[in-house]
């Protein structure tokens, strides 16, 4: 490959990693379409999911691939990150509070690293390549499983770690009574579902004002039987990246540094 050719590759590349409970998965990413360059490579999370063990196995989903050394590598977290630090834990070893993702995960990679929390990296995706592509304004893109997560876009700068499924309204943590967990749990129809979530995103648009509501989440394939049910001021679509946009949006944001 001639230099010229390598130096383009890696301006038009980056490296994400999408951290979850069950599986590390990774994918080399195309940062002009936010598609994949190669197919994504998936390995069970360890159990327990210490940071030792997890960063052992991101490495070996890095070793996968034949990646320039100097390439952008983000990964995602189910935490709080502040400053590449998690402030919290969900489906992951409790002892990862306090511990330097980035840099936990740049040891054992051999690589520089940006770690980001899961919601922020897919509502990021969103904005950058897909239903909220080119809106300007407050985006606000929220995931429905098994709480809510959340991400806030301000004309195309992230502001990290909303954390507005824990929105107390009505006296109960949000995501305990709106999250798709909570509809399955509960054994909700969509009509009955329809109803908490008109509750839930009529409380955030009176905060926040957005310009656009994306719905993420598995069950946002089934955005048809609840979206049209909701009757809010702000527009609200269903998300386009599904699955991949934790790794899209990791790897866009270790590309420009995190913003």
């Amino acid at each position: 490959m001639s230099k010229d050719a390598k130096h383009h590759t890696q301006a038009d590349t980056a490296f994400g990693i999408d951290i979850g409970g069950s599986g590390i998965k990774g994918a080399p990413v195309d940062l002009r379409s936010g598609e994949f360059t190669a197919d994504r490579v998936r390995i069970p999370t360890p159990q327990p999911a210490t940071p030792q063990a997890v960063a052992r196995t991101v490495a070996e989903v890095v070793d996968s691939f034949d990646l320039d050394k100097g390439l952008p590598i983000g990964v995602t977290f189910p935490a709080v990150i502040l400053h590449g630090v998690a402030q919290s834990a969900a489906n992951v070893d409790d002892s990862w509070i306090g511990t330097d993702v980035a840099a936990t995960i740049g040891e054992a990679t051999g690589r520089r690293v940006l770690a980001v929390n899961d919601a922020d990296a897919a509502g990021y995706a969103e904005v950058a390549y897909g239903a909220a592509k080119d809106v300007p304004g407050v985006v606000l893109v929220v995931t429905l499983g098994t709480g809510i997560g959340s991400a806030l876009v301000v004309d195309g700068v992230l502001v990290p770690n909303t954390e507005l499924g824990h929105l107390e309204i009505d006296g109960h943590d949000a995501e305990s009574r709106a999250s798709d967990a909570a509809r399955d749990r509960e054994d909700l129809s969509f009509e009955e579902w329809a109803q908490r979530l008109q509750r839930y995103f009529s409380v955030v648009e009176n905060l926040f004002w957005p310009d656009l509501i994306v719905v993420g989440g598995g069950v946002s394939k089934k955005h048809e039987q609840f979206l049209p049910l909701l009757d809010l001021r702000t527009r609200i679509v269903p998300a386009r990246l599904r699955n991949a946009a934790g790794i899209v949006g990791a790897a866009r944001l270790a590309a420009t540094g995190g913003r």
